[in-house]
């Protein structure tokens, strides 16, 4: 009897212990899903006590900025109207720097600050050098003549004149370096000189100059720390909520956020917006595909057929017009009014006699399209590989001989590609906060829940099994067993009063 007793206060215990697991492991179920969101509403807000303000401040991000440049083979044969023929040339790789600087929280939920960028050549990474030479169109001396087309004829004759005395011509042979960062050039000396507010720069000429130690203009963005719903949108850049560059409210519109962070908990259904002030708009991606980076699940977002769409095939985008073919959008008049053109490398995605009229272009998905992969819980890019070409418009303008008898024609400068993706370090840190840890409290919920389930499934098996013997027993007592007499005799003991000051002990069969 004693064993009897024992064995029901462990199975008693065993029962109370698996109820708690139950009990912990349904709290947890119902707690941690809401714990998991209160913290990541915490961490990835702009805030300098959330985790991610540090990564917010100071990129950990290696980024690197890869430029291809569009070796013009033929020059003099363009001049006589042939068609164009090109040679890609590179990857010039370079390390991209940047930190934010001037950060001011304001009294409305805001943020302001400017973003600065700095450029390192990295030879390692690059298939050349920044002395190598490259044949490309003379963008002032074509620009300027296109801007001269409905001019007077004396005015055109004079454009000749001077172009000849400065020695410039419809093509250019100059380096990498020259071409990325600014050289000098006596047209450039010329205009600012009789012409001050012509141009937006006073100094060299380059493609990239404007960017090289320079900020992206004053963003000012949405902290969530009061309103979680508005994290991270810009609020205004440069003081303002929307820009002046196009012929649309819908155009002109800022939308979106800086393009670095954005808010959490994505579904397929979401979508990246931000603007971008080297493309002077905003940008909307789309959702692809899920994957995985370093062990971290991503969504992939990629650039819609309709991002440099014309107005006849995407209404919508009929405020970036004066448009072309469609596929390439008109960034003149947010690039003092020179005939460049914003696209995907080769012409990707873009109306297919654009890469037809250029000989040695080659569109590929794989090479040439952009994409996003970004932690859906947080809003916080893994890996990213932005990919945009620069094309300028040229043809013959009657009146300047320069320009010969240049057929019209998109001819592509150069295409680059930003790209970064987190790792070491940063990425051990990532997965292991934002990540493992969410993923152990989600396995720990449901193992309590089922320990505590089988705990509580012992005293209850335990129960039945002690019924099924006493119903057995009184059965072949029934049917005169052998141990009747024994089972009489335990009978009679059991209604035989105690004596005086015996303790009385519960007994079961």
């Amino acid at each position: 009897m004693g064993n009897l007793s024992r064995a029901r206060r462990v199975t008693a215990a065993l029962g109370f212990i698996g109820l708690l697991f139950a009990v912990l492991g349904i709290i947890m179920i119902v707690m941690v899903p809401s714990i998991i969101k209160q913290q990541v509403l915490k961490n990835v807000r702009i805030d300098p006590n959330s985790l991610s303000f540090n990564m917010w401040k100071e990129i950990p991000v290696p980024f690197y900025l890869s430029v291809y440049f569009f070796n013009i083979v033929n020059p003099e044969e363009i001049i006589q109207g042939q068609k164009p023929q090109v040679q890609e040339r590179g990857p010039y790789v370079y390390r991209e720097f940047r930190h934010k600087s001037n950060i001011t929280f304001n009294n409305n939920d805001t943020v302001s600050f400017l973003e600065y960028r700095s450029y390192q050549f990295q030879p390692d990474k690059s298939r050349g050098q920044e002395s190598d030479y490259i044949v490309m169109p003379n963008i002032l001396v074509l620009s300027a003549s296109m801007m001269m087309e409905n001019r007077p004829g004396f005015l055109k004759l004079m454009m000749t004149f001077v172009f000849s005395t400065l020695g410039q011509r419809a093509f250019m042979n100059r380096t990498v370096g020259e071409i990325m960062w600014g050289y000098d050039d006596p047209l450039i000396h010329l205009i600012n000189q009789y012409f001050p507010n012509l141009l937006p720069f006073k100094g060299k000429f380059g493609l990239f100059a404007e960017l090289n130690n320079s900020d992206s203009g004053l963003f000012t963005v949405f902290t969530g720390v009061k309103d979680f719903s508005r994290i991270h949108l810009v609020d205004k850049w440069n003081g303002v909520s929307k820009v002046n560059f196009w012929h649309s409210d819908q155009c002109n519109m800022i939308n979106g956020t800086s393009g670095q962070m954005w808010a959490p908990f994505m579904t397929p259904e979401s979508s990246l917006e931000f603007y971008s002030p080297e493309a002077c708009r905003s940008m909307k991606l789309v959702y692809k595909e899920q994957g995985v980076f370093g062990g971290i699940p991503t969504f992939r977002f990629v650039a819609p057929n309709t991002l440099f769409a014309n107005g006849s095939v995407y209404p919508p985008n009929e405020g970036f017009c004066p448009c072309r073919e469609s596929g390439i959008q008109n960034v003149s008049t947010c690039r003092f009014n020179a005939p460049l053109f914003l696209s995907h490398p080769h012409f990707y995605n873009a109306d297919p006699v654009l890469a037809e009229a250029v000989s040695g272009l080659h569109p590929n998905a794989k090479e040439h399209s952009l994409f996003l992969d970004i932690h859906p819980v947080t809003g916080i890019p893994m890996n990213c590989s932005v990919k945009l070409q620069l094309s300028l418009f040229l043809k013959s303008v009657k009146g300047i001989g320069q320009t010969g008898n240049i057929q019209p024609v998109v001819l592509p400068l150069m295409w680059f590609e930003e790209s970064g993706a987190m790792e070491g370090e940063t990425l051990e840190t990532f997965y292991t906060q934002l990540v493992l840890m969410p993923k152990v409290l989600n396995y720990a919920q449901y193992v309590l829940l089922a320990l505590g389930c089988v705990l509580l499934l012992i005293p209850i098996i335990y129960q039945i099994r002690s019924q099924e013997k006493c119903y057995l027993f009184w059965i072949s007592f029934k049917k005169g067993s052998k141990d009747k007499e024994a089972v009489q005799a335990y009978s009679e003991f059991l209604m035989t009063s105690a004596p005086k000051g015996t303790v009385l002990q519960e007994a079961r069969l």
